[in-house]
This record gives C-alpha cells, sequence and structure tokens, in this order.
C-alpha cells in the first residue's frame, strides 16, 4: 500500500430517485452538550419513501430515537418514537455485538420485520464507535481524543489498552495507521469537504436533516431499491463532522455499494463496493473481499457480512454498510406491495 493513497473523491448529492422506487434514509446525529469527554446526545432518524411510477412520492415509514450515551458507549437513557416500553431493555446496553445481540430479544418484531427504527438501533453501535472523530476537526489536542478513545471497549473498538492493531484491514500489521506499539495515530487520517446529501433539485429525497452547531457527528445512509428481473440494491454511506468554518461538513468514510440479488431467491447475484473517501490508503484493501458475500441470502447478510469479512479481511465501517443490506427483504415486499396498489387503482 506504500504507493497508494486513501481516497478522497466524494461521491457528491445522492442520486436521482426512481419511478417505482422504494428508498430508505437514516442519520443519527452526535453531539456533546456538556462537553468532551461526557456523556453523547444521539439524535437518530430513518424514513422509508416510495416514489410510484407518476404522481408524489409518499411515506412509508418513519422512526425516531434520542439516545444518551456514556463516553464508554453505554445507553444511559432512550426514547424512542415507536416501542418505546420495549426500548428501556436496552438501558445498560454497550455498543457492539452486546446491543446487537440484545436488540432482537428486545424488539423482536422490529428485528423480523427490518424497520427504520431496528435500523437505527442496530447502527447506535457503530454510530457511537466514530463519534469522537469529530472532535479532530476542531481546535483539539489529539492526544487527548487517544485518550478519550482507549476508553471505549467492545468489538471493533479500541478497548484494548489502546491497542488497534489487527482489528480491521486499516490496522493490518505494519499499517501507517499504527504506531510502533499498535496503537492509533489519529494525525495521519486522511479526510474530504463534503457537499450536502439531498439534491437541490429533490429535496424529498432526504428526510429532514438536524442542525448541527458546534462539534457534532453524523451518520447518514441511503439504500435505494428497484426491481425488473432482478433486484437491484445501491448503497450510500457517510460519517461526517462539522467544521469551525461552518461552511462544509468534513467527512472520513464515505462508500457506495451497487448490488443486485435474485428476485425469487433473495440470493445475491452480484456486489461493488467503491470508496470515495477514507482514513487510510490500507482500508482499500477490505473493498475486493466484498465478492466474498456474492451467492449469500439477503436475509442472512448481517452474520454473513462477519464471517465473511472479519478483523483485517474487513473493515470496520464497510461491514457496517454492507450489513443494512439484510433489510433488502423486506423492502422489496413493500416495494412490491405498492406497486401492486398502484396498480389497482
Amino acid at each position: 500500500m506504500a504507493d497508494m493513497h486513501a481516497p478522497a473523491s466524494p461521491f457528491g448529492p445522492s442520486p436521482s430517485r426512481r419511478p417505482a422506487s422504494l428508498r430508505r434514509t437514516s442519520a443519527i446525529d452526535t453531539s456533546w452538550p456538556m462537553g468532551r469527554g461526557e456523556p453523547m446526545v444521539m439524535l437518530g432518524r430513518a424514513r422509508d419513501l416510495f416514489t410510484p411510477l407518476a404522481g408524489p412520492a409518499r411515506v412509508l415509514n418513519e422512526d425516531s430515537f434520542e439516545i444518551l450515551a456514556s463516553p464508554k458507549r453505554e445507553i444511559l437513557a432512550i426514547k424512542t418514537s415507536r416501542c418505546d416500553a420495549e426500548a428501556q431493555q436496552l438501558v445498560g446496553a454497550r455498543g457492539g455485538g452486546a446491543l446487537r445481540r440484545e436488540l432482537p430479544r428486545a424488539l423482536p418484531e422490529e428485528h423480523k420485520n427490518g424497520t427504520p427504527l431496528h435500523l437505527i438501533l442496530d447502527d447506535f453501535s457503530g454510530a457511537s464507535l466514530v463519534a469522537n472523530w469529530a472532535w479532530s476537526r476542531w481546535p483539539a489536542d489529539l492526544s487527548a481524543i487517544q485518550r478519550q478513545e482507549a476508553q471505549q471497549v467492545g468489538p471493533g473498538s479500541p478497548g484494548r489498552n489502546g491497542k488497534m492493531e489487527g482489528v480491521c484491514a486499516g490496522f493490518r500489521p505494519g499499517s501507517a495507521a499504527l504506531n510502533f506499539d499498535g496503537s492509533h495515530r489519529p494525525n495521519t487520517q486522511s479526510s474530504a469537504r463534503v457537499s450536502p446529501l439531498p439534491r437541490s433539485d429533490d429535496p424529498q429525497g432526504w428526510h429532514e436533516l438536524n442542525g448541527q452547531e458546534g462539534v457534532g457527528m453524523r451518520r447518514a445512509r441511503r439504500l435505494d431499491v428497484w426491481v425488473d428481473e432482478m433486484i437491484h440494491i445501491d448503497v450510500g454511506f457517510q460519517d461526517s463532522a462539522t467544521s469551525p468554518d461552518g461552511v462544509d461538513r468534513i467527512a472520513v468514510h464515505e462508500y457506495h455499494v451497487s448490488a443486485s440479488a435474485n428476485l425469487d431467491t433473495f440470493e445475491l447475484l452480484t456486489i461493488t463496493a467503491t470508496p470515495t473517501v477514507l482514513p487510510y490508503a490500507e482500508c482499500l484493501g477490505a473493498v475486493p473481499n466484498v465478492t466474498r458475500l456474492v451467492g449469500t441470502d439477503l436475509h442472512e447478510f448481517r452474520l454473513a457480512v462477519l464471517e465473511h469479512l472479519p478483523g483485517v479481511e474487513g473493515c470496520t465501517h464497510l461491514n457496517d454498510v454492507l450489513r443494512s443490506i439484510a433489510d433488502v427483504p423486506q423492502l422489496i415486499r413493500r416495494l412490491k406491495a405498492e406497486r401492486t396498489s398502484q396498480n389497482s387503482t
């Protein structure tokens, strides 16, 4: 990877919506109203939008949460737009594998149906892991960020006395992202300024995004699905922070994924991942490995991604991108129902 550079060519605004398609968008915004090192306030929101062959688009589902999380990524308090009583079972859970195992037990129907609420709750783990990167965009002591990151624990986080070596492709042994002792070198990261995700000619293409002032982090997702003789999947993913000048957001991770699947069996037929913004050149090592997922049933994607792309074979954030494809079967069933309803009127 010595002759390679981390990509820093942002995708730009989201693509135009296709007729007869379904788009899911989500965002988790993180802020620190009590200052660095104090609990995080995380606002999550997700929406499903059906675009018919003709006529106005229609919102099918919309969910949200507000979570207060500790610096160690423990849920201290939670409020959800639906299933709030059930969601209280997540208080005390820590972002990572433990929370993801708890979700199906606490909210089984949300998990089964791949709802927008389930997506953002599942995404709390990854969003809370990357959130502290926002502080590096503002005048800050990077060594303090390292110390704060070292407090985090859980799979994929720097909880082994600050050692990151072997966690993912970006932190493979010998990576320029590591110090000699295997700890993270945040001052070597690449990033890029990014334009707003919504298109100026299609403001309805995204749900309303929260305004952020001061230090703030956002994990944003877009998932478009449509069908002909097969299922088509188009995914956008971005982790970005506010900037002190208040002009553009600054992204540290951005991926675009295109895939197709069998319309009857939901078997993955093709997949291509294109990284447009990454922190390290070594992160690119995970990208070709996504083809290992070809042949996987989309219903099993969340587990299959972790099985096929473990450790240095995968990228923590690319794995997060891919895991959301597990919701495609439910989205396709809803898309078919909407198209059938439209045709019958």
